[in-house]
């Protein structure tokens, strides 16, 4: 059904674009608006999102790919 190279493949694509939107620079109506933009390290950035691609990853593992490996 999945192979793993289309599973990594997709994963690493999925960090590539989330780290790309993370550090997209925000409008100028954002500003204006009673809360204040907080910035982060990159590093814990690329860490959240690696850590929720991998219980991502865990999830569709277990739902898709384990249960047929019993059989």
């Amino acid at each position: 059904m999945f192979s793993k190279k289309m599973l990594w493949g997709s994963l690493i694509a999925l960090v590539l674009l989330t780290v790309t939107l993370a550090e997209m620079p925000a409008h100028s109506s954002e500003q204006t608006s009673q809360f204040h933009r907080i910035e982060q390290p990159l590093g814990l950035k690329v860490g959240v999102a690696i850590g929720g691609l991998a219980l991502i990853g865990l999830e569709l593992w277990w739902f898709l790919l384990y249960k047929n490996s019993e059989s």
